[in-house]
């Protein structure tokens, strides 16, 4: 069988990423979506959205994305939820190493958002590795029948949590916010899970591997120690996801990537979408502004035009 051949990819499910995906689908490129989850974007945490133009009434914002990618399969776009944890740019075709497959193209549209952070937990980078993970898919088997904990206070969080709850005997789920709880009929089996709501992670501590997480109450500031064996976070910042290009595309200072007004990077062929090249007002209308023109510029890139084809509409 011959391997699968994309026009367009694009990593990154958000308004940029899947305003993208209706351009490029609606212009008859083959394209797919690579997204990380439905729950991690930016936008996926806005509980209200009023200022999109043509929204009679106010939506959540999980409701505008669903909306967003129900256009862009509907134009034919493929939507595949999966982490990307690579990319090789050099050559003709962009290849993208996704944990479930590897996805190869004739350009590739970056719109993973500026949710990243640094390890700012005391004892996160020291034990990265060592029993502080990022990924449950990846990571959640080598704590089979041992406690964990997973740390955030996100949709995401609580996703996660249920596929750390597959394998370890005990989860503490560790939420900043008081707000966090399970839905009333969670998608997973809830009897190994304990939810602390309101405390806070000071440290993760252990001598080789983790052993203990030290947390605070946001309410009474009271310490307790809780002992594990490892650790997830899902907390979220405000830098741009870059990690997975590996320097392979030009970035700012500030790790940005680095485009022109048309969204392009450093590597034709290679476009940058949204937050991600840290534009100075995020907006959702910009994003996908944005992703409009990464689309625009890669239909032009590979039929070779000089001047790009703005509306593909039967007259």
């Amino acid at each position: 069988m011959a391997e699968e051949l994309y026009d367009v990819i694009i990593i990154g499910g958000g308004p940029a990423g899947l305003s993208a995906a209706q351009y490029a689908s609606r212009a008859k490129l083959k394209t797919i979506v690579l997204d990380k989850s439905q729950a991690a974007g930016a936008l996926a945490f806005s509980s209200r959205i009023e200022n999109y133009p043509g929204l009679p009434e106010p939506v959540t914002g999980k409701d505008l994305l669903d909306t967003f990618r129900n256009q862009a399969i509907k134009f034919g776009a493929e939507y595949v939820e999966t982490r990307v944890i690579g990319v090789k740019l050099e050559g003709e075709i962009k290849e993208v190493s996704a944990l479930d497959k590897t996805y190869k193209g004739k350009t590739l549209i970056i719109a993973t958002g500026a949710m990243g952070r640094a390890a700012s937990i005391k004892g996160e980078k020291e034990f990265l590795g060592k029993g502080v993970c990022y990924c449950a898919i990846c990571d959640a088997a080598i704590f089979f029948d041992q406690t964990v904990c997973v740390i955030g206070d996100s949709e995401e969080a609580l996703k996660e949590t249920g596929v750390v709850a597959k394998f370890a005997s005990k989860v503490y789920l560790i939420s900043p916010s008081k707000t966090l709880k399970l839905s009333e009929h969670p998608p997973f089996d809830t009897s190994k899970v304990t939810i602390m709501s309101g405390y806070r992670v000071m440290s993760i501590e252990g001598n080789s591997i983790v052993e203990n997480v030290k947390v605070r109450s946001v309410e009474s500031n009271e310490e307790q120690d809780i002992q594990t064996n490892g650790v997830f976070v899902y907390l979220h910042g405000n830098k741009p996801i870059v990690d997975f290009l590996g320097g392979s595309v030009e970035l700012s200072e500030e790790s940005c990537v680095s485009t022109n007004k048309m969204m392009e990077t450093s590597i034709p062929g290679i476009f940058a979408a949204g937050d991600v090249i840290c534009t100075e007002i995020r907006q959702v209308v910009t994003a996908a502004s944005n992703g409009c023109i990464a689309a625009l510029s890669a239909e032009k890139f590979i039929h070779h035009r000089k001047r790009m084809k703005y509306d593909w509409a039967k007259s």
